[in-house]
């Protein structure tokens, strides 16, 4: 396929490989237009990606830049999507965005009914196209925000109930129902770096180096790379400092062997029980990268649109560098827009080496 890579913007840098941007012609994605558009060999014609024409064979398409470089190739625009005129913002976008701003900034959660009013959408079509954006029901998302400051204020209040109170619950009942599932630890515990909760690891080599592995009762609490045992329980320590650490016995050895044989053919993938904790966007991010395929890659542009923040790519960015569960979040599979494989929490030479490992090189 010849491909014409675009030049310069937010949207042409969230579709500069030929994989996105077919996929976005593919799926007619709307989040495209304005970002390039494609020709059709036997047609003669270029279209916005999101046209709804009949979808061309892949070997007669060809990207361009700009409509002005399609007519410049001999092109003429389509009568369908006229991909000569100005685009338009696509409302369900700005839907997206408004409302992920007003639940960010709300001191209480605001009601579906709210949020849908103030985006101009009825109730029903509002709930469905926030969902396809972030990935999320919108009381979901602003349960993780509303968690996310109760994190943020269990470290600076003096007690739990001015944290739960400075976080918009209006009721302590309504918080400690979901404070395990959302902190993954008691409030307290929380508070105290972890004081109370049990921490089982493991280390042991893989053909990446030495490999820790740490778990709760709930799940998968840390997965890391290093050179150094000592180090590497350190960074542990360090991250849950009045946790109670305990080495693992023989039967956290099927664990640890999953996790390695993970290293050697990570595209068959790491489907284990996670108990992670990060902010709203971090847990939003690390949700998109647990969706890109095995053997495929994602600019953190790409991400950032996909959960309806296209301008926070720097944000997915550093995320992934957040990212407490390698291999199991595959932050490995987000790169630059230009391809290059930018930085790694773990090392650059482990990611290339994970990434040609799916692609089974």
């Amino acid at each position: 396929m010849d491909t014409i890579l675009a030049e310069g913007g937010t949207k042409a840098a969230a579709f500069s490989t030929d994989g996105e941007r077919w996929q976005a012609v593919r799926t007619r994605d709307r989040r495209a237009d304005g970002a390039f558009v494609y020709s059709v060999r036997t047609t003669a014609v270029y279209c916005r990606p999101s046209c709804g024409a009949r979808r061309a064979r892949p070997e007669n398409v060809r990207f361009h830049a700009s409509p002005a470089e399609a007519r410049e190739a001999g092109f003429r625009p389509c009568k369908r999507c006229r991909p000569d005129l100005p685009e338009r913002p696509g409302v369900a976008d700005q839907a997206v965005a408004k409302a992920c701003r007003l639940i960010e900034t709300a001191e209480e959660v605001p009601s579906l009914d709210a949020l849908a009013r103030a985006t101009g959408l009825s109730r029903f079509h509002f709930h469905r196209v926030f969902k396809a954006a972030t990935g999320v029901t919108p009381m979901a998302y602003a349960a993780e925000c509303r968690a996310g400051r109760v994190r943020r204020e269990l470290r600076r209040t003096a007690t739990v109930t001015e944290a739960i109170y400075a976080a918009g619950y209006n009721s302590n009942g309504r918080f400690y129902a979901e404070a395990n599932q959302r902190l993954g630890m008691t409030p307290k515990a929380f508070r105290t770096g972890g004081e109370g909760s049990r921490i089982r690891f493991a280390i042991g080599t893989c053909s990446l180096g030495r490999i820790l592995v740490g778990a709760t009762e709930r799940g998968i609490a840390a997965i890391w790379f290093g050179e150094d045992d000592a180090v590497l329980e350190q960074h542990l320590r360090a991250r849950f400092p009045n946790a109670m650490l305990t080495e693992a016995d023989e039967s956290f050895a099927t664990i640890l062997a999953a996790v390695v044989e993970a290293v050697e053919t990570p595209a068959r993938g790491l489907d284990l029980p996670l108990d992670v904790q990060g902010t709203a966007f971090q847990n939003r991010v690390w949700q998109a990268l647990r969706e890109i395929p095995a053997g495929t890659t994602r600019s953190y542009a790409a991400i950032a649109r996909q959960i309806g923040r296209p301008e926070a790519a720097r944000a997915v960015a550093a995320a992934c560098a957040a990212n407490p569960a390698a291999l199991a979040i595959p932050c490995h599979r987000a790169i630059r827009a230009d391809g290059g494989l930018a930085g790694y929490r773990w090392g650059t030479e482990r990611k290339r080496a994970l990434l040609s490992r799916e692609a089974g090189r």
